[in-house]
């Protein structure tokens, strides 16, 4: 069968989705300009654009895109009379790698494995904002167009450009260099990468706003990217942690939405449906994550409470009080209202609605939580438990009238229905 010019260009899209960051980060550490590096893969891929489609996809596309890549580098400097010197400096570089070892591609692919850890570290370095560290990571690590970052988050294509655009400025004017941090900068901006990341993988999971109730690409990005960072840091047990946080949860996309794309909530959903690869995965990254520390972090002590949830072939066999002692853990590790009002729900499941209900009314004074949809939500689902239909009526109204995600709305409008009904009968 005959090889078209579209599956070229999805071949060529795959491609460049798997290879682009190890383009970026190998470029980067050769011109020390990630905006400058960006720049040359992109050219690298218009130049496949223009030839594979001829002459076919070679047997290293990686290499070839390297190879082009590392050509308009050396194009760029000649042109750049005020490069003149670094272009001496990148010629003397090239041509002595060439003389010690005579496979040049592969001696830039060397350090591809530091080279990627350096661009994920300067992707969510800490001159930058959080909205920038998102669209800069998911840019460079993830291939993503600044229109696929866009419609993932629901703002106009310009802003998305303009914060890219602004970053790689900033990381430029600020001189960031290249590198990975040691000692106690490695653990806060750890951290930083982490965080960058869950926020990823949580907007593709329950989408804050918008018409569909979940972005799956956005989780597979997450995933995706926390699984390299595994790689690159094997001996980190919160990457490890929140690697097996993602497989888990992800684990549950299937039986999360019904064949309309409506929210399908925990209790009711088919546990025939949740994806035991990625339970499997997710439980070999927590053993490893636990076995590298003693001390748990958050990310583990999260990916242990869905570990729960995975390990329990129906709802009714979760084991709750563990569930409330994991939550307690984390609220003392990073207190957080939102921590607590989670806890709230397992002790709701675990001893009763109103032993629940009693926390959660004291979040009610919690002025962070005045417009977090989920606290009228958990506090509805309580009162509904506790046949109190008309107070949980409103508490679903109100959830409602908070959320900016449609699909959400629409689920809690038809739980305020059903309380509104059993009031009446």
């Amino acid at each position: 069968m005959a090889v078209t010019a579209t599956d070229t260009h999805r071949t060529i899209d795959a491609v460049w989705r798997i290879e682009s960051p190890r383009l970026i980060a190998g470029l980067t550490r050769i011109v020390h300009d990630i905006g400058l590096a960006e720049d040359l893969a992109q050219d690298a891929l218009v130049a496949a654009l223009e030839q594979w489609p001829e002459t076919g996809i070679p047997d290293n596309p990686g290499a070839w895109l390297m190879t082009a890549a590392k050509h308009r580098a050396m194009d760029h400097f000649r042109r750049n009379t005020r490069l003149e010197r670094k272009h001496e400096e990148l010629g003397r570089e090239l041509a002595e790698k060439e003389m010690t070892v005579p496979d040049l591609d592969s001696a830039l692919d060397d350090d591809v494995g530091d080279d990627l850890l350096r661009l994920v570290f300067i992707s969510c370095h800490p001159v930058l904002s959080t909205e920038a560290q998102v669209a800069l990571t998911l840019r460079l690590l993830g291939g993503l167009t600044t229109d696929e970052i866009a419609r993932a988050f629901l703002v106009p294509e310009a802003t998305i450009a303009q914060r890219i655009v602004r970053a790689k400025r900033t990381l430029a004017e600020k001189s960031v260099p290249f590198e990975v941090p040691r000692g106690a900068e490695l653990a806060a901006r750890l951290s930083s990468v982490l965080g960058v990341l869950y926020l990823i993988f949580n907007e593709g999971y329950s989408a804050t706003a918008g018409d569909d109730w979940m972005r799956p690409a956005l989780c597979e990005d997450a995933l995706r990217l926390g699984r390299v960072l595994a790689g690159l840091a094997p001996y980190q047990p919160e990457v490890h942690g929140l690697v097996a946080l993602m497989e888990i949860q992800a684990s549950r996309s299937k039986a999360r939405a019904g064949p309309s794309g409506e929210p399908v909530l925990l209790f009711d959903q088919n546990r025939a449906h949740w994806d035991q690869l990625l339970i499997r995965r997710g439980l070999a990254a927590l053993a490893l994550a636990e076995k590298l520390s003693g001390e748990r972090g958050p990310y583990t002590l999260q990916a242990e409470i869905a570990a729960c949830h995975a390990q329990a072939r129906t709802p009714e066999e979760t084991d709750w009080p563990r569930i409330v002692n994991l939550y307690s853990a984390l609220a003392e590790l990073t207190p957080s209202p939102v921590v607590e009002l989670n806890r709230a729900v397992a002790v709701g499941m675990a001893y009763g609605p109103a032993a629940g209900l009693e926390l959660v009314d004291v979040l009610t004074a919690e002025r962070s939580l005045q417009n977090y949809h989920l606290l009228p939500s958990v506090r509805g689902d309580l009162l509904k438990k506790l046949n109190r239909f008309d107070e949980a009526r409103t508490e679903f109204e109100r959830a409602a009238s908070l959320t900016r995600n449609a699909r959400e709305r629409d689920l809690l409008l038809a739980r305020a229905r059903e309380c509104s009904d059993a009031a009446m009968a």
